[in-house]
């Protein structure tokens, strides 16, 4: 079952690299009493990924905090030490939360899963973002399979 508008996230424990390594991020704790912009993709590094996704994040975080979003995270299926070095390539800083979803358990729950077996890479994430208000969907925009048209920065802040 795919998550929709007026659905709770998940309680999962994702992974992050802090400042003595690798830490626990629950998604309880992460999303409680705050409103988050989370976007997901299926990878780090990956064309459009790096050269549209995440940059388009970094670039509009303060447009978005101005409207009310308390933090900005980005997901993909990758490990905390790719989300970290894929962040500061691109100097997400404490503009962008990167998070790891690295054995896919939170994007297997919401039913946003990709095979993207065929290239090399297993089970990815779809590109998707979505506002999410004390743990419900309020704002959600999947993308179909290799697009990249509603789930933008940009597309988002259009939505506040």
């Amino acid at each position: 079952m795919t998550i929709e508008l007026g659905d709770r996230i998940p309680s999962v424990t994702l992974k992050a690299m802090g400042a003595d390594g690798i830490e626990d991020v629950n998604t309880d704790s992460l999303f409680k009493g705050k409103r988050v912009a989370l976007f997901a993709l299926p990878g780090a590094f990956t064309p459009t990924c790096s050269a549209q996704h995440l940059p388009g994040f970094v670039r509009n975080a303060d447009a978005l905090r101005a409207k009310g979003i308390d933090e900005i995270v980005c997901l993909s299926v990758n490990d905390a030490f790719v989300m970290d070095a894929w962040g500061k390539a691109h100097d997400a800083g404490d503009k962008v939360m990167m998070v790891a979803d690295g054995n896919a358990q939170f994007t297997l729950a919401l039913g946003f899963e990709l095979d993207a077996s065929g290239a090399g890479m297993g089970t990815r994430s779809r590109r998707y973002s979505m506002i999410v208000d004390d743990g419900e969907v309020k704002v959600l925009n999947a993308e179909a399979a290799g697009a990249f048209e509603v789930s933008s920065a940009e597309h988002l802040l259009s939505q506040l």
